[in-house]
């Protein structure tokens, strides 16, 4: 039996409209973009957070892929005993976000 296009079409909308999720990426794949040169070494972009916060200490990084944008997320326990997660642009290195978590 057909749904009836009156219930199927605000389902078909509703899906449209979900963000797409990240992904996360694994260390292979990481190594395959860095050496097509798609990323940055995620030590270059660490040592740029770290200088951000003098004294913090790498709690967790992770790379993700998000709508198509490769994401280096990294936590850090700032001297002061803040977390923060920061987000990095993979190709360039732009801060996206840092904010205390």
């Amino acid at each position: 039996m057909r749904a009836p296009l009156l219930l199927t079409l605000p389902l078909a909308l509703l899906l449209a409209a979900t963000p797409a999720a990240s992904r996360d990426l694994g260390q292979d794949e990481a190594l395959r973009l860095r050496r097509e040169g798609l990323i940055m070494p995620l030590e270059t972009l660490l040592q740029q957070a770290l200088a951000r916060y003098p004294g913090a200490s790498l709690l967790e990084a992770e790379l993700e892929e998000d709508d198509g944008i490769y994401i280096y997320e990294i936590e850090l326990l700032t001297a002061d005993g803040v977390a923060r997660e920061l987000e990095l642009d993979a190709r360039d290195g732009r801060l996206l976000k840092d904010e205390e978590d």
